[in-house]
């Protein structure tokens, strides 16, 4: 099991912008996070619409975080871009799975999920400065 490339990269993006202390361009955080633009633009509206970063348009414009760094989980920017984190497909609200029910590792796998969720939801985007 692995974080989706675009989940890394949005992890990446609150990461750096936890480090700006200004608004921060597209182009900007595409550079310093090695990530090409189009996918930096992509990720960036899923950030906005999750309500972790917020987007300011004009000359002045850019990218910043909502709040502070260490409001921000690591789950919740992972949850972002890759919707509810759980272990098992069939554990989605929208799963087809009618399996789930009689499946003797549906609480099993509900128990890991949940036991990531919260390691997850231990980890902010504090700078170590700002842990003290």
């Amino acid at each position: 099991m692995h974080m989706t490339l675009e989940a890394d990269y949005a992890v990446r993006f609150v990461d750096f912008l936890a480090s700006c202390k200004e608004k921060t361009g597209a182009h900007t955080i595409s550079e310093q996070t090695q990530v090409p633009l189009r996918f930096t633009l992509k990720i960036l509206r899923k950030l906005v619409d999750g309500g972790i970063v917020q987007s300011y348009k004009g000359a002045r414009g850019g990218y910043q975080l909502s709040r502070s760094p260490g409001k921000i989980t690591l789950r919740e920017v992972i949850e972002a871009v890759e919707g509810p984190y759980v272990i098992n497909r069939c554990q989605k609200d929208d799963s087809p799975c009618g399996y789930a029910e009689s499946c003797r590792f549906h609480r099993v796998y509900h128990k890991i999920s949940q036991m990531v969720r919260d390691e997850l939801d231990a980890y902010t985007f504090a700078l170590p400065e700002e842990k003290i």
